[in-house]
């Protein structure tokens, strides 16, 4: 069940914070994660396909993808990996190449703690400018995550 939380300080209301359990160890996870071809199985939310210009899944290395929606619409972001430690912990910044946060850098960690049955993975995402922006990321990972616990399973 994912859930929404803030973290102390200045910004608090504007980190989001989703713990979901997912029934594959975390290797398996963190190369859903990881891997183009996993990554695009669930990447994005319900209804939507991805596809995947760059990933370079090493501290410095480059990605960028973008969703495509039912509507025809796409929705690119990329960055860059400044933490990749396989297989428990991820940490990358988040550009959209468009939109209202078109250029704004933001911050996505990614933790996977093995536990009975599977991986809880805790997905942190920092620096959104406002709390409107945290409650649409929050709605799309929401979504995406039950993409990705799909396609785990």
């Amino acid at each position: 069940m994912a859930m929404a939380q803030s973290n102390q300080g200045a910004a608090a209301d504007t980190v989001l914070r989703i713990t979901r359990r997912l029934a594959a160890s975390p290797e398996a996870v963190f190369r859903a994660w990881t891997e183009p071809a996993a990554l695009m199985k669930w990447w994005g939310p319900e209804g939507c396909t991805a596809s995947v210009q760059e990933m370079d899944a090493r501290a410095g290395g480059r990605w960028h993808t973008c969703i495509h929606s039912a509507e025809g619409n796409d929705h690119c972001v990329g960055g860059t990996y400044r933490e990749v430690s396989a297989p428990e912990r991820l940490v990358f910044t988040w550009i959209w190449d468009q939109g209202d946060m078109e250029g704004v850098e933001t911050l996505v960690t990614v933790e996977f703690r093995p536990v009975e049955g599977g991986t809880e993975l805790t997905l942190t995402h920092d620096l959104l400018p406002s709390e409107n922006a945290r409650d649409l990321h929050e709605k799309g990972w929401t979504s995406s995550l039950g993409c990705l616990e799909s396609a785990l399973a």
